[in-house]
């Protein structure tokens, strides 16, 4: 690794209107940090193109944390998609958290979420 500041691992996911970069980066002192960033094209109605972003910073302190809220969302999901949306007055993130994720989703690693180029 580098001693100065640098992209390690860059993906981009085209989606759409929407582009996600996903750039593993080191910093000075060669800690690791991943940054997602969101580009969504907009049209106006001149004809001109502009785009807006947005960026997260994952640091390595939080990539478990961030790994283990992401999958509990993607179990909830997979839930939902498989079983219909839980019903009226149950407000989101209640109702079976409890549960395991599926173990599709054991395993799932920040490679493994950008899809195909």
């Amino acid at each position: 690794m580098e001693d100065e500041r640098g992209d390690v691992y860059s993906k981009v996911v085209r989606a759409g209107k929407r582009t996600y970069y996903f750039d593993v980066r080191s910093t000075r002192g060669n800690d690791l940090f991943l940054t997602i960033t969101e580009r969504k094209k907009q049209s106006h109605p001149d004809g001109g193109v502009s785009y807006e972003k947005h960026k997260i910073f994952l640091y390595k302190e939080d990539f478990d944390k961030f790994t283990e809220g992401l999958q509990d969302s993607l179990s909830a999901l997979e839930r939902i998609r498989s079983s219909g949306p839980p019903p009226a007055g149950h407000p989101p993130g209640t109702g079976g958290e409890s549960e395991a994720p599926p173990s599709s989703y054991n395993d799932i690693r920040f490679e493994d979420l950008g899809g195909q180029s």
